[in-house]
């Protein structure tokens, strides 16, 4: 059967009947640390439309569960119906539209649309688990958590109705219930939650215009649920905030707070107390009763939280990622009543409007607003008192909402890897593992509400739904506040929320002692609270020439002020990648099921405008794999252009957020690695353009400039440009020593525009330190005429995703490049950490090797071995260049029939046995490997 032949299975061939001993639970499988424990494991869950008995029955022991899925939570209803094997391959082809409940138009936004009738998830979904409590809960309270639930649920426990679904009700909402009534201590006890998905007119979780939204609208238990115990008072959320008095780093004060409730319907006196390293402090407290309170300690008041000489966290790229592990506890009449503990790190972020002096002007933004007038400097985000330049992309989740610490690992490694520093979430507030990652790697964290829907539809709303609004924003800011990669929230996407919800949102912010900066949205419309924001939507989201970033510098989308979405657009994954979703049968030409792998929305059926692009630039293609090596080439040039633009433009440009960094399934747009997580061009021309130290070209006034991104000088530079005609003689040489300052830009020298003869021609920069070792390469492709664009605003209007061009470059004559064979040898290595290939690389021919393109094949499965972190890839070599290039794997991998592929654009593809690997002698074999046979 292939994978394209059946999504569902008979009903006969479920799971089959879950019988009695597969019910007999211990805490085996559950993580518990002492005062928690984490439901997780062994659950069922079954449409309530099957189910006939009600929630007393179903909460407790005598009820037996028959033909129910097994699920793993967090889970939705469809990830566990795909883990149960019920539906295969859901994201192969058009199989998505081929469950039940996919009718919805294709293309539509499904979070506008209620649930048919007729769907399988216009039900409610029974999620049900057993349970025994461990010993040391016995005589404390017993609170369940319920941290995300999608979108609205009745939760029983042991019988009894222990919340209603009035109540538990929003997506992005925590809930904390006092389970000690119901709870028993000695027995096993049975815990039913009946689920609702969300409507058209819930704040739910939505894929908007990203991708189809699936058929249950991530209906579910999508973020975790576990017990804790306290005493009379609980402890919740401690958090420290950092200020610096004066401009030196060497002098920090700190601010720890934490919230306090009192359980109980007495007065409750206490002592509060804290620490972290060796710095210690306490406080009495006395609570009334049923009393929630917010409590803090001041530097002034505790001169210990007064910190000389702190170890310092800094974003990745700046400085090292130190944290500090907080605990807060209380303790009343000689007993510990909870404790909570928090790692934070000692830093202090702040946003300003940047510039010298308020400048207004009539900016066109494309979230349907018009032209409208409004403070144009840039918000500028500092941390430590440090500007820095955000170049980040746009996160999502896996469609399903399906998860792994191995997949955050790696995906958050690729950002870092890329010299990114910062991703957004729109929507979708991640886990705490996923917080805890970005901690770690020093990754910021952009974040706020999602465009598009309900969040956003404001004149339809209830009053109910700012009531769950605010308490979604309050639950998660408290949960978020204390993370160190926390940089900045937004109120709103597209559009900034109306006065009283913006005022509402702010005064939520005031209260939770969010310590970070805030803005009204993601859009450059000000508000008559907040005022103007300082960054812009304006796109562009398809294809625009490379020129464009630097030729437009105040009207549109190029590299000036912060930009919150942006992309060149279509991002075509490899042959490899495109077989797993695509099928042999629809690789090529480009059909139906390519166009429904790439948006909802506006963007469904989103490769024409780039198609068109390419034909115009590169020449119509020959094939599949003509079509996919002028995509990387389009990929690579496009976001190296784009980053470069910002980066050079620094700071009057402030902020680039790629859309996206990540799919939520297989697609064809928005991304910097693939679903499959194969890095392709577009990932190495951001590396290269963000690189610490980088030495680049400029479109606009053919300067070769600097850009030294690190926290540090650079001394004793050398810079080399060389320009090249089509065949290689050399037009232009040019050399120069330089010192780079830490956080800077340095324009060089301009490149010649006369003697340039061919179409084509190409520029090799170089960048040497004091010893002749390379700091940074660069190699252009570049036309002899630049495209030129239309810069009307009715042309804009007209095609509001992307720019006009009323003339495009001519890169045609790369079709013409040689057939070039490479030498290459590869060898295992083993270091400290992790695994490692090394690869030596020859051009022996007297011709360019381009975009030569390296990876790592079992020759067994024939798979690329995934995740990988190139130091390089996609590069071109000149006549007779040879290097060295090393992929990292930082876990261990089967380095048993290893083989090293070589292709690209003009190259003779060919693959050879990595050294090391096994006992196979390294040799050249002329097996073509799976990328395909070059042009």
């Amino acid at each position: 059967m292939s994978s394209g032949d059946l999504v569902f299975r008979k009903k006969a061939r479920w799971v089959g009947i879950i019988s009695l001993s597969l019910l007999v639970l211990s805490t085996a499988g559950r993580a518990q640390t002492k005062g928690r424990m984490d439901l997780r494991e062994n659950w069922l869950l079954q449409n309530s439309c099957k189910v006939n008995e009600p929630g007393e029955v179903l909460s407790t022991p005598q009820f037996t569960p028959a033909q129910w899925y097994k699920a793993t939570i967090p889970s939705t209803v469809l990830a566990a119906q795909v883990a149960n094997g019920e539906f295969r391959d859901i994201y192969f082809g058009k199989n998505l539209r081929r469950l039940p409940g996919m009718a919805y138009p294709i293309g539509q936004l499904y979070s506008n649309l209620p649930i048919a009738s007729e769907s399988p998830y216009a039900c409610s979904w029974w999620f049900r688990t057993e349970f025994r409590l461990p010993p040391d809960f016995r005589g404390r309270k017993v609170w369940l958590h319920l941290d995300g639930i999608n979108y609205k649920a009745n939760v029983w426990l042991n019988g009894k109705k222990l919340a209603d679904a009035k109540d538990i009700s929003g997506a992005y909402r925590i809930f904390e219930l006092d389970a000690t009534a119901l709870i028993d201590q000695d027995r096993t006890n049975v815990l039913a939650v009946e689920v609702f998905a969300p409507g058209d007119k819930d704040l739910g979780i939505n894929f908007v215009d990203w991708n189809p939204t699936p058929p249950d609208k991530d209906m579910g238990l999508w973020r975790e649920v576990y017990l804790s115990s306290s005493g009379p008072v609980r402890v919740r959320y401690p958090m420290v905030a950092t200020h610096f008095p004066g401009q030196s780093l060497d002098h920090a004060d700190l601010t720890v707070r934490a919230e306090l409730h009192n359980d109980t319907d007495s007065p409750v006196e206490g002592v509060v107390r804290g620490g972290f390293d060796a710095v210690t402090f306490e406080k009495k407290v006395a609570l009334a009763p049923g009393e929630t309170r917010a409590v803090t300690f001041t530097p002034d008041e505790f001169p210990q939280l007064k910190i000389d000489h702190p170890e310092l966290w800094w974003p990745t790229g700046l400085g090292a990622q130190k944290l500090h592990e907080l605990s807060m506890s209380f303790e009343s009449s000689g007993a510990v009543s909870d404790t909570q503990p928090a790692i934070f790190g000692i830093r202090e972020i702040t946003g300003e409007l940047y510039g010298a002096a308020p400048r207004t002007a009539e900016l066109f933004d494309n979230n349907g607003s018009g032209r409208i007038k409004t403070d144009t400097r840039p918000l500028l985000i500092r941390v430590n008192h440090h500007p820095v330049l955000i170049r980040g992309a746009g996160w999502t989740p896996e469609m399903l909402l399906r998860s792994s610490q191995d997949r955050l690992k790696a995906e958050l490694g690729y950002v870092r890897d890329m010299h990114l520093n910062a991703v957004r979430l729109e929507g979708k507030l991640e886990s705490d593992d996923f917080f805890n990652l970005t901690d770690k790697l020093g990754i910021l964290v952009l974040a706020g509400w999602c465009c598009c829907d309900h969040w956003e539809h404001w004149k339809d709303w209830q009053p109910g739904d700012l009531t769950i609004a605010t308490d979604s924003l309050r639950t998660q800011i408290l949960r978020m506040r204390n993370h160190a990669s926390l940089a900045l929230w937004l109120n709103g996407s597209d559009h900034a929320p109306p006065a009283p919800v913006e005022e509402a949102y702010r005064k939520v912010l005031a209260e939770t002692g969010w310590p970070n900066p805030y803005i009204s949205s993601a859009s450059s419309k000000p508000t008559t609270v907040s005022g103007a924001s300082g960054v812009k939507m304006t796109g562009p989201y398809d294809y625009v020439p490379p020129d464009y970033w630097l030729l437009d510098d105040d009207h549109f989308g190029g590299a000036f002020g912060f930009n919150t979405e942006t992309s060149p657009g279509a991002a075509i994954p490899v042959v490899s990648s495109l077989k797993k979703f695509l099928g042999e049968d629809h690789l090529w030409p480009i059909d139906d099921v390519w166009k429904y792998h790439t948006g909802a929305g506006e963007f469904n059926d989103k490769l024409d405008h780039f198609n068109e692009s390419m034909n115009a630039m590169y020449g119509p293609p020959k094939g599949l794999d003509d079509y996919l090596w002028k995509s990387q080439a389009m990929a690579y040039d496009g976001e190296r252009a784009m980053f470069e633009a910002f980066g050079r433009n620094k700071y009057k440009a402030t902020g680039v957020i790629q859309w996206m960094l990540n799919n939520a399934w297989p697609s064809v747009i928005w991304h910097l690695y693939d679903y499959y997580l194969q890095p392709a061009a577009g990932y190495f021309g951001t590396k290269k353009a963000c690189e610490p130290v980088h030495i680049q070209y400029s479109y606009d006034d053919r300067s070769v400039a600097v850009v030294n991104s690190a926290n540090q000088d650079f001394n004793q530079l050398t810079a080399e440009a060389s320009m090249y005609d089509f065949n290689l003689r050399r037009l232009f040489f040019r050399e120069t020593q330089l010192a780079s300052a830490a956080d800077s830009v340095q324009r060089l020298f301009k490149l010649p525009s006369e003697n340039i003869d061919s179409n084509v021609y190409f520029v090799r920069l170089v960048l040497f330190d004091k010893n002749r070792h390379e700091v940074s390469t660069n190699f252009y492709w570049l036309p002899k005429t630049l495209s030129t664009i239309d810069w009307s605003v009715e042309h804009e209007t007209a095609h509001p995703y992307y720019a006009g061009v009323t003339s495009y470059e001519d890169l045609s004559m790369l079709s013409q490049l040689k057939k070039v064979h490479l030498d290459a040898s590869a060898s295992m290595r083993h270091p400290a950490e992790g695994q490692e290939v090394r690869v030596q690389i020859h051009n022996p021919s007297r011709d360019l090797a381009f975009q030569v393109q390296l990876s790592i094949v079992n020759d067994e499965s024939g798979e690329e071995i995934l995740p990988v972190l190139w130091e390089d890839n996609y590069f071109s070599l000149m006549p007779g260049e040879s290097r060295a290039v090393v992929a990292h794997y930082t876990s261990a991998i089967n380095a048993d029939h290893l083989k090293l592929g070589v292709s690209g654009w003009n190259i003779d593809a060919e693959s050879t046995t990595v050294a090391g690997a096994n006992s196979t002698v390294s040799q050249t074999d002329r097996n073509v490997t799976q990328r395909g046979t070059g042009r």
